[in-house]
């Protein structure tokens, strides 16, 4: 089975323009992520619209590819990338890895457990989910959960807790069920990528802005790994100050 990584990067980001080129002792973002994702991919691509994270990657001798400025998410960026990528160099790959370019310390052992998903036939598009160890994250609406079925396949995502704990005090919940935090790193069988973006915006979706919810409400399967790791991303310059307040660098 092929796999091929490849990263979604916007110049325009309403809270922190130009982030992908940003400074991380030494290293642009952009770069930082692309590396990481190379310890657990043999092809990795940046898709981008635009010009100057462009020059930025092929300076640093990355793949990358020019995609349309209409996408609306990194979804629909990646299907077309996938398609100039396998006219470009004649390959064609069975499942691509979505990795998030605003997360420059990603773990290359998440990326695997992703990969890992598609051993299963059955699988259709695969993420993550981490186990949550404080009732902060459970009523934070920042932070999407899951719940699962039995076969650790995604039920429904939401900003708010599920499920509901009925009977006990918010401060117990986390005593009384496992709750999930979703990890946003997806794969796709190809097929399936370009089946999904074809979709219209759903109810659950415009309502929740959680744009995997449109694939459920279409009865598309989501496969779920559990991983303990989860790696910090970077949404406002606040963030990029904590990068150095964690000591990751």
């Amino acid at each position: 089975m092929k796999f091929i990584g490849i990263i979604p990067a916007r110049y325009a980001s309403t809270r922190f323009p130009g982030k992908p080129l940003v400074d991380i002792s030494g290293k642009i973002m952009i770069r930082r992520v692309y590396e990481q994702a190379q310890k657990a991919l043999d092809t990795v691509y940046v898709a981008t619209d635009d010009k100057r994270i462009q020059k930025a990657v092929l300076n640093f001798g990355g793949n990358v590819v020019m995609t349309s400025k209409k996408h609306k998410s990194g979804t629909d960026r990646i299907a077309e990338a996938i398609d100039i990528i396998s006219e470009k160099t004649n390959k064609k790959y069975d499942v691509i890895i979505n990795i998030q370019g605003d997360e420059p310390f990603i773990y290359p052992e998440q990326i695997e457990s992703v990969k890992k998903c598609f051993k299963l036939k059955r699988t259709q598009i695969a993420t993550l989910a981490k186990p949550i160890n404080n009732s902060k994250d459970i009523f934070d609406t920042n932070k999407p959960k899951l719940i699962l079925n039995n076969k650790n396949e995604a039920i429904y995502f939401s900003r708010s807790p599920i499920p509901f704990v009925r009977g006990s005090k918010q401060a117990d919940w986390i005593l009384k069920h496992k709750f999930y935090k979703h990890i946003g790193l997806y794969g796709y069988r190809y097929d399936i990528l370009k089946k999904i973006t074809k979709l219209k915006p759903s109810v659950l979706e415009i309502v929740e802005s959680l744009e995997q919810l449109r694939w459920i409400e279409n009865g598309y399967k989501i496969k779920v790994e559990e991983t303990e790791y989860e790696s910090l991303g970077i949404d406002t310059k606040k963030d990029l100050k904590r990068i150095y307040d964690t000591g990751l660098l």
